[in-house]
C-alpha cells in the first residue's frame, strides 16, 4: 500500500550549501530528515557539453502534501540555474517511521 511519503533527491555543489538547504527545510517543517551523502561524482550534459563535478546528494524525507513547498524552497535558495529535484514515492516503510515523518511535517 503506497504511503503519503516522498523521498526527494537534490544535489548541491558543496557541503555548506547542502547544510544550508537542509536546515531551511527542517526549520520550516517541510522535511522530517535530510541525509547528506559524501561527495558523489556527477557526470551530465549541460548546455551542449559533457560535464563532471563533485556534489553532495541530499535525501529529503517529506510528505506528498509538502512537495510544492519543498520545491519552492529549494528553487528559491539553490545556487544552480536548474537544480535537481526528483521526488520518488515511498511505497512501503515502517509504520512508526512514516507516522514520525508525517508528524514532523505538519503545517
Amino acid at each position: 500500500m503506497p504511503t503519503p511519503l516522498l523521498l526527494i533527491l537534490c544535489t548541491a555543489p558543496d557541503r555548506e550549501t547542502a547544510l544550508k538547504l537542509s536546515r531551511s527545510l527542517l526549520e520550516q517543517r517541510l522535511a522530517a530528515c535530510v541525509n547528506l551523502s559524501p561527495p558523489v561524482t556527477s557526470v551530465y550534459h549541460w548546455q551542449g557539453k559533457l560535464e563532471e563535478s563533485e556534489e553532495i546528494l541530499l535525501l529529503i524525507k517529506t510528505t506528498k502534501q509538502q512537495y510544492n513547498n519543498v520545491e519552492a524552497t529549494l528553487r528559491a535558495q539553490h545556487p544552480y540555474e536548474l537544480p535537481e529535484i526528483i521526488a520518488v514515492p515511498v511505497e512501503q516503510g515502517l509504520d512508526d517511521y512514516i507516522d514520525w515523518v508525517e508528524r514532523c511535517t505538519k503545517e
